[in-house]
């Protein structure tokens, strides 16, 4: 009788539970593959991997609309095109709580500025936007001719008008820079690509992306139970063991030096006595008063690290093979860098040089438009929100198709076509919202370091195109997510010394 009555009740649990599911998700007006009981539409995801997130979206928003949603288990997932609902939850300064998926990165990242919410994440921004101050980013320029420099010459052997893989030789100057910039040493990952640091980061993407698509390493409990799991820890250990290190070698130089400020320093000796990193304004630093941990600081640096060599690599490489295809334009680059610093491939560009070069900056916009970094951004909603009279509900995925939105022909016509002069200054009042073109997000969480990836890309570019001819391009790149945008098979061109 009473396995009887267990029995009867754990049926009626699950009736319940079964019934309030379906509930749910009729509830939600929004289009959208129909989902089935407790499931939702997680069978859509079985034999997906990174490889197909692009094309899968595709088919789904070409399907369903500019707004449609997906349910995984009971949570639902909506992904957006669509500008004006995009700039609702982009320029409120309430929803501004990440997706739930981005809690993948917390082992390694940790509660930094990317994963932080609400007044901590306002601490951390306040504390780090002098980091991005005009004197800091100057000296940095330095930085940026060095390491491209190292990156034309590791080129120059191979610049023989065959088609060559550029990414990975972008990648290695990227992460010398960003660790330069961010913690004031150089790991020689151009000279040293087999660096630990270096395989470390390539495998952690690879980890992480998979949680995307495996849909069940969703739940931490199933994750933690397999090898991925174990092999991200140990991945995760390498990279923390290398930053803490770092941290700890500058606490003791700042210690040494008295706990010189960054406003104490004399501008005029930044960059010839001493160039400051980003990790010397984090270990001064206070929050409420008191100083940041070692942990705090990792946590912030680790960030930089992610965000600061991956999404420049992409956009680099991408320019370069946009410049390939289409010689007419690398032709007017050319031309406007030499006007600026005369046609010797080895002189220095000043900061005054770079923001000079408008043409370019015009070209690496519609790179990015074409080839945002970070296709997709998501929010976790954390109240109902109205959109246009569709109420989405608190605790729902919010998710930005920033490329899809990109190269939607309503809001840039012919969105296919690589056209530099689309961001011609008299031209950009013809963008229907300021929130129609965000590569590096918008709003009051939109990328604090966006000045400096420029002017990384300004000189990185500029120095491959003042040292080689971009002559040819491979075929258009299979597209994949891992974490960000990758060219599934490299990006190539053939090239061949200008002099």
């Amino acid at each position: 009788m009473l396995v009887q009555f267990i029995l009867t009740f754990i049926v009626l649990v699950l009736l319940r539970y079964v019934s309030h599911d379906w509930s749910l998700k009729k509830s939600v007006r929004i289009a959208g593959p129909k989902p089935v009981p407790v499931l939702g539409n997680v069978l859509m995801y079985a034999g997906k991997n990174p490889y197909d997130i692009i094309d899968f979206v595709s088919e789904l928003r070409n399907k369903y609309g500019n707004l449609f949603r997906v349910w995984i288990g009971n949570r639902l997932a909506l992904f957006c095109t669509n500008v004006k609902y995009n700039e609702t939850v982009l320029s409120s300064q309430k929803l501004i709580r990440k997706s739930e998926l981005y809690k993948f990165l917390i082992p390694w990242l940790g509660d930094g500025l990317l994963l932080s919410t609400g007044q901590k994440w306002f601490n951390k921004r306040k504390i780090l936007t002098p980091a991005f101050h005009f004197k800091i980013l100057d000296q940095f320029i330095e930085v940026f001719h060095k390491q491209s420099n190292i990156m034309a010459v590791r080129l120059r052997p191979a610049a023989n008008g065959s088609l060559v893989n550029i990414y990975p030789y972008v990648t290695l100057a990227a992460l010398d820079i960003i660790c330069e910039t961010a913690m004031g040493t150089s790991i020689n990952a151009q000279t040293d690509a087999d660096s630990a640091y270096v395989k470390a980061i390539t495998e952690l993407s690879l980890v992480l992306t998979g949680r995307f698509v495996k849909v069940w390493q969703r739940v931490d409990f199933l994750f933690n139970l397999s090898a991925d799991k174990r092999r991200q820890d140990r991945i995760i250990k390498v990279l923390h063991e290398f930053t803490t290190k770092i941290i700890q070698s500058r606490r003791r130089e700042l210690m040494e030096r008295g706990g010189a400020k960054v406003e104490d320093e004399d501008p005029a000796d930044i960059g010839t006595k001493r160039r400051m990193a980003f990790l010397d304004v984090l270990l001064q630093a206070t929050i409420d008063g008191r100083p940041l941990t070692d942990r705090e600081i990792q946590e912030e640096v680790d960030t930089f690290m992610f965000e600061g060599h991956d999404t420049t690599t992409i956009s680099i490489s991408f320019t370069l093979l946009l410049l390939a295809r289409h010689p007419d334009v690398q032709e007017k680059v050319y031309q406007e860098v030499v006007d600026i610093v005369g046609s010797d491939p080895h002189t220095p560009l000043s900061h005054r040089n770079l923001q000079d070069m408008k043409y370019l900056e015009m070209v690496i916009k519609e790179s990015l438009r074409l080839y945002p970094p970070v296709p997709i951004i998501a929010r976790r909603f954390t109240e109902n929100v109205e959109l246009e009279g569709k109420t989405v509900p608190e605790g729902s995925n919010f998710n930005i198709g920033i490329m899809h939105m990109h190269r939607d022909p309503t809001l840039f016509p012919d969105p296919e076509r690589f056209d530099p002069e689309r961001f011609a200054p008299d031209r950009t009042m013809e963008q229907s919202s300021p929130y129609a073109y965000v590569p590096f997000s918008a709003g009051p969480r939109n990328c604090i370091g966006q000045k400096f990836a420029m002017l990384e890309l300004k000189s990185t570019v500029s120095k491959v195109i003042r040292n080689f001819r971009l002559t040819s391009a491979g075929p258009e790149p299979k597209l994949t997510m891992q974490l960000t945008l990758k060219p599934r098979d490299g990006l190539y061109i053939g090239f061949v010394p200008r002099a």
